[in-house]
């Protein structure tokens, strides 16, 4: 079976013969050039959205107004677009004209140097029409012409800069750094998708730590998610949090990511402790700082965001979760044998240790209640027969028990019993049940 990059070189090799201009261009060619292997590729050509549908047996017309078709070919898509350029932008988005016209106007339409870099995979041949190759050598962010100009194209070009410049460890050029944070608050304008996808992107690993601080230094943190803003100057507890305010704890969290993260783990970072610059306090007596129930406030907070960013449910959920309990780890160790189990039987348990693990690195370091809990994730591995309730809603209604209140006590009674081993088989939980239901609970 070929490789993407053999079959990406393939369709450009037929379009040729066919008569096309055609090139690889924009991230693949970036990636190519800076020594990484990309991880999809794109196509630019002379050639017509017919004439492409013409060459290929497969193909899918997601924007075939603007010229541009998904190519099927092993099982993978490759986006083909035909040569364009755009102008009378109007709402931050949409151009008024698209024409169809050739690579040079094509690569002026596109919003940065090292994005317009076109290649021809046939004949090992680079095309750069705007700068792209000696800014990639810089390792610097510039637009390709007037940054006012290319942001008023689009304005989610202005949080692409921040995303791009954290993603591959670039500078931002001064005079595109300087329309970034004149014109932040048009990202207002942008859908909440598209936003939170660039988002997505910006808190991935290894670069989340500098996509925190670009966000805030671009100005536009204070437009995307503001409460994050709010933890710039909330100072902790020096004796728990000798990092200092919120904002560095969250930016240390960061920066220790595993090159492996859940989706979900950053944001459960940035959110689990979003409600301490509201909740914060001072002890008359001590003068030491507290945050007396951030963490369910927080949780609120968490929800109302991620649902303005229109996150899914489930991810919401999981996240959320975390934020609500991410406080009970300090008293694992004293907690009852019930409790304890309880908490690693969460189906999140997995992302809310994970959370804790740099919760800590953040702050003190102390991996001790971590380690702790490893083991009894494992000692209770061992114990499958645990996971399941021993008696069910049904198994009650079957002894003629009805359904209510009572039977939900009765139920939790029966689980506290379980993960405390007092009960320990099906057998000795129904003698129990009905010894109970004998004497009239």
């Amino acid at each position: 079976m070929k490789t993407l990059r053999e079959t990406a070189t393939e369709i450009v090799r037929r379009l040729q013969q066919a008569g096309f201009v055609a090139y690889w261009v924009g991230g693949c060619v970036r990636d190519q050039c800076l020594g990484k292997e990309p991880h999809d590729y794109d196509i630019s050509t002379s050639a017509k959205p017919h004439e492409v549908e013409a060459l290929f047996r497969r193909t899918i017309p997601v924007g075939r107004q603007f010229g541009v078709l998904l190519v099927v070919e092993q099982d993978a898509q490759f986006q083909v677009a035909t040569f364009r350029a755009e102008a009378d932008y109007t709402d931050g988005r949409h151009p008024a004209r698209v024409s169809f016209a050739d690579a040079q106007a094509d690569a002026r339409r596109r919003d940065f140097t090292v994005n317009g870099l076109f290649y021809d995979p046939v004949r090992d041949e680079l095309f750069d029409w705007v700068g792209g190759e000696a800014d990639l050598r810089a390792r610097l962010l510039r637009t390709i012409g007037k940054p006012e100009e290319r942001f008023a194209e689009d304005h989610l070009r202005l949080l692409r800069a921040v995303r791009f410049a954290a993603q591959l460890d670039f500078q931002i050029e001064p005079a595109t750094f300087s329309a970034v944070r004149a014109h932040a608050e048009k990202i207002l304008t942008v859908s909440a998708e598209r936003i939170r996808d660039e988002l997505l992107k910006l808190f991935r690993p290894p670069h989340a730590a500098r996509g925190l601080d670009l966000l805030r230094d671009s100005g536009l943190m204070t437009h995307v998610i503001p409460e994050l803003a709010a933890t710039m100057d909330c100072e902790q507890s020096p004796d728990f949090h000798p990092e200092g305010s919120v904002y560095n704890h969250l930016r240390l969290m960061l920066s220790v990511l595993p090159p492996d993260a859940a989706p979900t783990l950053p944001w459960a970072v940035l959110m689990h402790d979003i409600a301490k610059p509201r909740t914060a306090g001072r002890d008359p007596a001590s003068g030491s700082i507290h945050f007396y129930g951030h963490e369910k406030i927080g949780a609120e907070m968490a929800g109302a965001i991620l649902r303005r960013l229109k996150f899914s449910n489930k991810e919401t959920d999981e996240i959320v979760t975390c934020v609500l309990h991410h406080m009970q780890f300090k008293d694992v160790l004293q907690m009852r044998k019930a409790t304890l189990r309880r908490l690693l039987l969460r189906p999140t348990f997995p992302l809310e240790l994970e959370l804790h693990r740099l919760d800590c690195l953040g702050s003190h370091g102390h991996l001790d209640h971590y380690d702790f809990l490893v083991a009894e994730a494992a000692r209770l591995a061992e114990q499958p027969q645990l996971r399941p309730p021993l008696i069910t809603g049904d198994d009650l209604i079957a002894l003629g028990m009805k359904s209510g209140p009572a039977m939900g006590e009765l139920l939790r009674e029966l689980r506290e019993k379980q993960l405390q081993d007092e009960l320990t088989s099906r057998e000795a939980a129904l003698d129990w049940v009905k010894e109970k239901l004998k004497a009239g609970m």
